[in-house]
C-alpha cells in the first residue's frame, strides 16, 4: 500500500552543500538517506515530498557537516497482508512466477497460480492450465492477493491468485462475459 508519513529525524548535511538553501540542501540529503531504502517499519521510501519543518542545526566537533532536526513527508510503499496488489509478470520459472507489484517483487508459487494442473513450458516461458487452457506468460498484467511477508529473509512477499477475480487480466476478463452470456 502506498502511504505518506511524516517522519522527525536528524539529518547531517554535509559542507559539499553548504552553497545550497538550507531547505534544498536538508531536503538533498534526506533524498540520499531514504530513498530507495527498505525498511521493515516504513517499507519503501520512494520519494521526499516536503521538508515541513527545519529546527536550528548543530556543528559537532570532528564534524565539517551541520546536524539540522527536520520533520518531512515521505511516499512509502509498504505491502500488508491480504492486500490486493496489481502487476507485470517478470519472470517465469519452473517453481513459480514473480510478479511486480510497485518497486518489489513478488513471488506466486506453482501451487497458486490457479485452480487447476499446472505445468511450465520452459521454452516459452509460459505456464499453462491442463483443463482450463488458462496461460501465464511474461508481461501479463495480473491481480493477486498478499498471502506472506517476510522482511528478515531476504524482503520476500507471497502472492495468491487462486481465489476469485484473482490471475491475470485476461482471465478475469473472460470469467466476466462468460457470467453475462445467457445460458440456453
Amino acid at each position: 500500500m502506498y502511504r505518506i508519513l511524516t517522519i522527525g529525524d536528524t539529518i547531517r548535511v554535509p559542507p559539499d552543500k553548504f552553497t545550497m538553501k538550507s531547505r534544498e540542501a536538508v531536503k538533498q540529503a534526506l533524498a540520499d538517506k531514504y530513498e530507495c531504502l527498505l525498511d521493515p517499519k516504513l517499507g519503501v521510501v520512494l520519494s521526499i515530498i516536503n521538508v515541513d519543518k527545519i529546527s536550528e542545526g548543530r556543528i559537532f566537533p570532528e564534524d565539517a557537516g551541520v546536524h539540522y532536526p527536520v520533520i518531512f513527508k515521505a511516499l512509502v510503499y509498504k505491502p500488508e497482508l491480504h492486500e490486493l496488489a496489481f502487476g507485470e509478470v517478470v519472470d517465469n520459472t519452473e517453481f513459480g512466477s514473480f510478479v511486480r507489484v510497485g518497486p518489489l517483487d513478488g513471488l506466486v508459487h506453482i501451487s497458486q497460480l490457479m485452480d487447476d494442473y499446472v505445468s511450465f513450458d520452459s521454452k516459452n516461458s509460459l505456464f499453462l492450465g491442463r483443463e482450463t487452457k488458462k496461460t501465464l506468460k511474461e508481461k501479463d498484467l495480473v491481480r493477486g492477493r498478499v498471502i506472506s511477508i517476510s522482511w528478515e529473509e531476504g524482503n520476500k512477499i507471497g502472492l495468491t491468485m487462486r481465489q476469485p477475480l484473482l490471475g491475470s487480466i485476461s482471465w478475469v476478463e473472460a470469467e466476466k462475459k462468460k457470467q453475462k452470456k445467457p445460458e440456453k
